[in-house]
């Protein structure tokens, strides 16, 4: 069975049985009905997922995975932060008629700092140094700016990756602030395994580790019954991943240079209420 399965069973089963319930204290989300959101959360859960022995894509229910690399490159590759740049409509709750989301995500990766190297953005950084100084212990991206709070329509929840070379593999620690399990929590492992391996392509490397930290990981009132009727269900052997070889450099990426292969999943979860 995949990884992937028995990380999220149990990971939702410790949440539900020794979670910490909010509900009746001051929190932020509502649901669509203007009903405060309450969640059973737990702090700092670690998931470690070992991308040179599988690609940790949920069998419990499929995740969509062209979906994911699509948000993906629009936040790394496009450096965008307007949903008119992606094809799904995940971000349409916090973008305002124009279709921005404010300095958030791919707004702050596209921002120009002097490094040694000379003046780049974030992006660049990274690719410049696993090629030049993959043995940097400071290889790492941050899209949590103090300074632009105030003017991003969501504060971003994966903040933050810290990337280390081990021999020719290459590993990455994905930093995230809060973590709806349910309805993304697959979805990010997916995108940052992506990445981790379109990273270590282009570099002359291979695909290590990556380490899922998650400060609040909660399960909303609303998915209880639903996450333990998924947990329950059959896991099925992970699929099989590549990515085109032909592509050398990362902004040539799209979509389609993602394979996935032999992909059986339990039925899809539909009509799942977003707290906003």
């Amino acid at each position: 069975m995949s990884q992937a399965d028995q990380q999220f069973v149990t990971m939702c089963q410790d949440i539900l049985d020794h979670g910490f319930s909010t509900e009746g204290q001051k929190v932020r989300p509502h649901w669509a009905d203007g009903t405060p959101a309450y969640t059973i959360k737990q702090f700092c859960v670690v998931g470690r997922y070992d991308l040179s022995r599988e690609f940790p894509a949920l069998t419990l229910r499929p995740t969509p995975i062209r979906s994911c690399v699509d948000e993906l490159l629009w936040i790394w590759q496009k450096k965008s932060n307007n949903v008119h740049d992606l094809k799904s409509h995940i971000w349409d709750s916090w973008a305002d008629e124009t279709g921005s989301i404010g300095k958030a995500y791919g707004y702050q990766l596209r921002q120009k700092y002097q490094f040694k190297e000379g003046v780049s953005d974030q992006v660049d950084h990274v690719l410049w140094c696993l090629k030049n100084e993959p043995y940097s212990r400071r290889i790492l991206t941050s899209m949590y700016n103090f300074q632009d709070l105030s003017e991003m329509g969501l504060e971003p929840c994966a903040y933050s990756m810290t990337f280390n070379v081990t021999g020719d593999r290459l590993n990455a620690v994905l930093n995230q602030r809060s973590q709806d399990i349910l309805t993304a929590n697959n979805w990010n492992v997916v995108q940052y395994a992506v990445l981790v391996c379109m990273f270590a392509q282009v570099s002359g490397l291979r695909p290590g580790e990556l380490v899922q930290v998650i400060a609040d990981a909660h399960i909303y009132d609303r998915h209880v019954d639903i996450v333990k009727e998924l947990i329950q269900r059959p896991q099925y052997p992970a699929p099989k991943f590549r990515l085109n070889p032909e592509v050398k450099n990362f902004y040539d990426f799209t979509p389609d240079d993602v394979i996935i292969e032999d992909y059986q999943a339990g039925p899809q979860v539909k009509n799942i209420p977003v707290a906003i």
